[in-house]
């Protein structure tokens, strides 16, 4: 079962409006106008054919009120057509222009007024539910892989937020159920929207090495305790990316080499190697602390799965060191574990038809 959206979907070719909202307002006043004058001229030379049940003469100023009532409301009767070029002009002309009138001025309300205010209020109530939240900065074929297995792994979709300068990028990532921020994250204002601060991790995937250290450098600032997981391409950029606070520096390219070296030495290194790092395999990595029953117990005793290494007080320990013969409070363990079967991810029961009992590789 995949997590991208599947199906026939509606592909629209989109460019950003090259005209600012003000320009926007401005056209829509101007062809206001135009329908108004173009309204007025056309009752003023057809005047003979209207009726002022008041005084039984029409003027100018007449015509402008009439044709201001009619284009706005169903009229109220003191004017009314009498010929039939008249009443043919108001039912098949000025009908459509009143409900174009109405949807212009339903348009730019919703644009200068509503939306604003709806997507302030959708922000602030999306904002007081951040926290211990995954920011996902830069939405590219990394990024969006990051959230896939996120979710694989049990991470909440609406625990995940995405922040992307591309609409498109944007969009995919919201239809995973993700909350979305179109903008740029080396900016201060950006990160702060997403409450960066109380987040759990901040992974960073921009694409370019220079753009990801300068979205590291922005959010240490931010968040001094935050654990950062960054990967670039380059790997003269690794130690900058490190020495910008980057918690975790990856990088993928060094890793396919990995990979490729493993192949030539083995066929099934390689294949083993893709298994830990995903959930999509038999088994996968996975790190947790101590618990309390294993206390003083050796790493090899532990039962959800084969103890690997050890981190105490920030230094690896392997499985094969006399400091693994005891587990102590603290310790951060890296073990490999079953990794239940797509169908079980995906919560499918105990004796379902497509249930598969998890075992170690």
């Amino acid at each position: 079962m995949s997590l991208r959206p599947t199906g026939p979907e509606l592909l629209t070719l989109r460019r950003k409006s090259r005209t600012s909202p003000w320009v926007s307002f401005a056209w829509r006043i101007a062809l206001v106008v135009v329908m108004l004058v173009f309204v007025v001229a056309v009752h003023w030379f057809e005047r003979d054919g209207l009726r002022d049940n008041l005084d039984g003469h029409i003027t100018f100023s007449d015509v402008i009120y009439f044709t201001a009532v009619s284009i706005t409301t169903t009229g109220y009767g003191d004017i009314v057509p009498i010929s039939p070029h008249t009443r043919t002009f108001d039912a098949l002309v000025v009908t459509p222009i009143r409900i174009f009138f109405i949807l212009i001025f339903l348009g730019t309300a919703y644009q200068f007024v509503l939306r604003r205010t709806w997507d302030r209020w959708i922000m602030a109530r999306i904002q007081k539910k951040l926290t211990d939240h995954v920011v996902i900065a830069g939405f590219g074929t990394s990024g969006s892989e990051a959230v896939v297995e996120l979710i694989a792994r049990g991470t909440k979709s609406d625990c995940i937020v995405v922040v992307d300068p591309d609409p498109a990028a944007i969009a995919s990532a919201e239809s995973l159920g993700c909350a979305v921020l179109q903008g740029d994250a080396t900016r201060d204002k950006t990160l702060e929207a997403v409450r960066v601060a109380q987040s759990k991790v901040l992974i960073i995937s921009a694409g370019r090495d220079d753009t990801s250290i300068l979205i590291c450098l922005t959010a240490r600032h931010l968040a001094p305790d935050l654990k950062i997981s960054i990967a670039v391409r380059a790997e003269d950029n690794e130690l900058p990316a490190r020495q910008a606070g980057a918690t975790t520096v990856i990088n993928p390219v060094s890793f396919a080499g990995l990979l490729l070296a493993g192949s030539a030495h083995g066929p099934n290194i390689a294949d083993y190697i893709a298994d830990l790092a995903s959930t999509q395999g038999r088994v996968r990595l996975a790190e947790r602390e101590a618990r309390p029953e294993e206390y003083g117990k050796p790493l090899a005793q532990i039962t959800t799965g084969l103890g690997l290494r050890v981190y105490r007080s920030g230094q690896p320990i392997g499985f094969w060191e006399r400091d693994c013969e005891q587990l102590r409070a603290g310790d951060r363990i890296v073990e490999i574990v079953p990794s239940v079967s797509r169908e079980a991810a995906f919560k499918v029961p105990p004796g379902h038809a497509n249930y598969t009992t998890p075992t170690l590789k």
